[in-house]
């Protein structure tokens, strides 16, 4: 597979409301928008690195150099007999940086699929053609507007409601939601806001019945998860800890968590995933598709990754409306009653809408040989 040239595009999204966690509030979405060009085919993948390190240590300016400087060149001067060979492969000289990698792997995958006229999903072994979706809420002024929230999206079918929490607002949030909703799949996602010493609070949190509890403790810990996990009756479903096969091995080995979230970009790509989701089906391990809101084109490869069998819990694939008053895609990416159809065509099945695409793009660069 020979490509030709690699843009790289930061765009710039207002969310529809701010989106609040532990983490902080955030009012729009910087996206880095990657194309690989290749005899007259485009693919396309999605970096879903922050400007600043609050999710994980990697940044947007800094995998722009990367990929500008490190992997692009690499792809551009070797070109490739498949995508499976890049990152656990030939990008595994450069140390870490799973985020940025992703971004370029993806594309390539996108871009092999639409040479092949195949979908996305049939190279990775999906088997469905829709897909169970849950809804992840951010923090609200009330807990009056959470519980509202909440009973909009249990009545719009969506078939998991995940909260998000903090030391403060999780004992009092739990109950009113509880108490209006008793038999929802609830979870809840404290994105490292707690730590082994806040015993107290994590066993009345035990005590709301909740499907699993998403990353408590340290964004990169493990050994106080499994302490933890001895503790608490609600299973433990790691996030940020997990960032490759051989991270989530650990974890399971540990038993530092029993659900594992997949965050694509996080683990290092599409390869990187087909190696987590079969250690999980061998070791009878519930999967879930995580999301970093991202744009139709992250989002459309979440959909396809998670048709295959191992993602047995509702994602986090909901509507692109809930997120974005207008996508970047000419595809609408919307679910009916907490089902999401898999975009059809070959690749990821959505194509740029270029009109909107110029009028949020920031920045623009393209790589060539």
């Amino acid at each position: 597979m020979r490509i030709d040239e690699v843009e790289l595009r930061v765009v710039r999204l207002p969310y529809r409301s701010p989106f609040k966690t532990s983490f902080g509030e955030e009012a729009e979405k910087h996206a880095l928008i990657v194309t690989v060009r290749s005899e007259g085919v485009e693919g396309y993948g999605e970096g879903v690195m922050d400007p600043f390190p609050m999710y994980r240590e990697e940044t947007l300016p800094g995998a722009q150099h990367l990929l500008r400087n490190a992997f692009a060149p690499d792809l551009l001067a070797n070109g490739c007999d498949h995508p499976s060979e890049l990152v656990a492969g030939r990008w595994a000289r450069w140390r870490g940086n799973p985020m940025a990698k992703t971004a370029l792997e993806l594309a390539v995958w996108d871009c092999f699929a639409r040479q092949r006229g195949v979908p996305l999903r049939s190279l990775l072994g999906g088997e469905r053609i829709t897909i169970p979706v849950g809804a992840s809420l951010g923090m609200t002024a009330t807990i009056e507007q959470t519980v509202d929230n909440v009973t909009r999206h249990v009545e719009q079918g969506y078939q998991r409601v995940k909260l998000k929490i903090e030391p403060g607002w999780d004992i009092d949030l739990l109950a009113a939601v509880r108490a209006v909703h008793p038999d929802i799949e609830l979870t809840v996602d404290a994105n490292s806001a707690y730590t082994l010493d806040m015993t107290d609070a994590l066993h009345r949190i035990d005590g709301f019945g909740l499907h699993y509890i998403e990353q408590p403790l340290h964004w990169d810990d493990m050994v106080d998860h499994a302490a933890l996990a001895l503790m608490l009756q609600t299973p433990i479903c790691l996030d940020e800890t997990l960032t490759s096969p051989a991270r989530v091995k650990a974890a399971l080995d540990l038993q530092a968590c029993s659900v594992v979230n997949l965050k694509v970009g996080r683990v290092g790509g599409l390869q990187a995933t087909r190696d987590i989701h079969d250690m999980c089906v061998a070791r009878d391990v519930p999967m879930w598709c995580g999301g970093m809101l991202e744009t139709g084109i992250g989002r459309a490869h979440n959909i396809h990754l998670a048709t295959m069998p191992g993602f047995v819990y509702p994602g986090d694939t909901a509507s692109a409306s809930r997120t974005y008053a207008r996508d970047i895609t000419e595809q609408q990416l919307e679910a009916t009653n907490g089902w999401m159809p898999v975009p059809e065509g070959p690749g990821i099945g959505v194509t740029l809408d270029r009109a909107f695409l110029d009028e949020v793009t920031e920045q623009v660069e393209t790589v060539r040989p």
